[in-house]
């Protein structure tokens, strides 16, 4: 395995590790390097997976990236070893570069071997004087014990083993670090902002610059496309997508939206998957009589709206029936329904003939009242065999659900659940339990009773360990909200963690995780 190679560029990144770039195109980029990158460790809070920092570690490389947990951005670059790589910093090395078994070179500061970036090296011909640092005490009390003194640049950051015995607040950065106990630095940190200690402030939340004004990008010729920060869903098929770093936006109208606005305004997809599993079309029978809580039951059950799984899901049946099987799955899908893929976007849309979508919530249509609704398009078409955009369903990519990392992760709001409580957002960060109290709510008047309405639902349990790919685009079924109580399965080797449950509301089916968190959610 060859040395990690890479320039340093305070407030910008390492390398290709840039400030502000998603956790799923970072893993992509490493995954497709197996040999340079041959091990990777993903550390995360199995808790709350959603709003806690994820931390991937690069033990071969010595590197450690640090992201933040709603937007999985790139928040932190920290080198750990550098015997294991070879920084640069305007064409020069930062520490002497290891040599090709990977063991740092035998030159001595002070009778100590070269293992970092030597602090007269830093100081006086890299990167020049600063203002001192801070330091870090150890946390015992002993006298013999080693703190860490940060000598801190804009955008980057070097930490020094200081002994507690030898620090002094009077004493001035070059005499504290000039003993040869203390000169050479264990780690660098690359990150955004003036110091480390004003960045470590709002290290998590800080609004990063795209990812696309970074010189590193203006130099090549890679195309990187508009992100979309943040997709509100307005009910009755309307659908807000935001692109990030701009005061635009684009509308999604379920059942109008061609295939051609979608190319224009998003790009061609990623790619492209021809739906044809039809294992759920059993479903497509329920009548309004199987509904106890539901008082129109058409609001819930359309004959189009069954489950469609991708390729992580197998083909049912024994093998001896497996050729006829793919026969009719081709037979079945004469109509060209499709999904196209947006992995780097995080979301998936399902190309198909128009359906009807889904009701406009109560407090909207009360809030409207009888005004045209934000998005709609005044021009449709009475077209029966067109394709448009039907369902949209958005991936929240996260850390150990069984799709991890096949979509970036995607950021939404519904937004008629704010129409009354502005301040009270519910989003993607949001636990499903407060999810769905509050459609709870907003959808009480369509219940048989007020004892209905607060009946927990039952949740159909969906397995993606049985699939044949880790990813899955799903088409859920939209009339599971009329059952009650989660249940749970587990792999034939006991293991629970390719398992969810999914969740029904009008216009919305939720894939919820064990501990709570919505792994996707499906518009309809």
């Amino acid at each position: 395995m060859s040395l990690f190679t890479a320039a340093l560029h305070p407030n910008v990144g390492l390398g290709f590790l840039v400030l502000g770039a998603s956790l799923h195109d970072i893993l992509t980029r490493l995954k497709a390097e197996p040999q340079r990158f041959p091990k990777l460790d993903l550390a995360y809070s199995q808790t709350d997976p959603v709003t806690k920092p994820i931390m991937l570690t690069l033990p071969a490389n010595g590197l450690r990236l640090r992201f933040d947990g709603p937007e999985q951005r790139l928040r932190l670059v920290e080198v750990v070893d550098f015997t294991k790589n070879r920084i640069t910093y305007q064409e020069k090395d930062i520490a002497r570069p290891a040599n090709s078994q990977g063991v740092a070179g035998s030159l001595a500061f002070g009778g100590n071997a070269v293992t970092g970036p030597a602090f007269k090296n830093v100081y006086h011909r890299l990167f020049g004087p600063t203002y001192a640092g801070e330091y870090i005490p150890p946390k015992d009390e002993k006298v013999t014990s080693v703190g860490t003194y940060v000598l801190s640049y804009p955008g980057v950051a070097f930490s020094f083993p200081l002994p507690k015995s030898s620090y002094s607040p009077e004493k001035d950065v070059v005499s504290l670090l000039s003993s040869p106990a203390s000169q050479v630095a264990s780690s660098v940190a690359v990150f955004s902002g003036k110091s480390w200690a004003h960045a470590r402030e709002t290290l998590w939340t800080e609004v990063l610059p795209s990812v696309k004004s970074a010189f590193l990008f203006n130099k090549s010729k890679e195309v990187v496309p508009d992100e979309i920060s943040l997709i509100k869903i307005h009910g009755g098929g309307r659908i807000q997508l935001f692109k990030k770093w701009t005061s635009s936006s684009i509308w999604i109208n379920l059942g109008e939206t061609t295939p051609q606005e979608l190319v224009s305004e998003l790009g061609p997809p990623d790619a492209i998957y021809r739906k044809n599993d039809q294992r759920m079309y059993i479903h497509k029978t329920r009548t309004a009589s199987h509904s106890r809580s539901r008082s129109n039951g058409g609001d819930y059950r359309r004959p189009d709206d069954l489950t469609d799984t991708d390729q992580s899901s197998a083909l049912t049946g024994s093998e001896d029936s497996e050729d006829e099987a793919i026969e009719d799955d081709f037979a079945g899908n004469m109509s060209g329904e499709c999904f196209y893929n947006y992995f780097y976007l995080g979301f998936d849309i399902l190309v198909s003939p128009p359906q009807p979508v889904s009701r406009t919530p109560p407090s909207q249509a009360a809030a409207l009242n009888g005004n045209e609704v934000p998005g709609a398009n005044p021009f449709k078409s009475g077209t029966a065999d067109r394709l448009v955009a039907t369902k949209m369903v958005l991936h929240a990519n996260v850390p150990g659900s069984y799709p991890f990392n096949r979509h970036r992760r995607c950021r939404w709001e519904i937004q008629y659940l704010t129409i009354n409580n502005s301040d009270d957002i519910v989003d993607s960060e949001t636990p499903f339990g407060e999810i769905e109290e509050r459609l709870r709510e907003e959808w009480k008047s369509t219940y048989h009773s007020a004892d209905d309405a607060k009946k927990p639902q039952r949740g159909m349990v969906l397995n993606r360990g049985w699939g044949d790919s880790p990813g899955s685009s799903c088409e859920f079924l939209g009339g599971w909200e009329d059952s009650s109580g989660g249940v749970a399965a587990k792999k034939f080797d006991g293991s629970e963690d390719s398992t969810t449950t999914l969740y029904g509301f009008p216009g919305l089916v939720f894939e919820v995780l064990k501990n709570g968190f919505v792994s996707a959610v499906t518009v309809f």
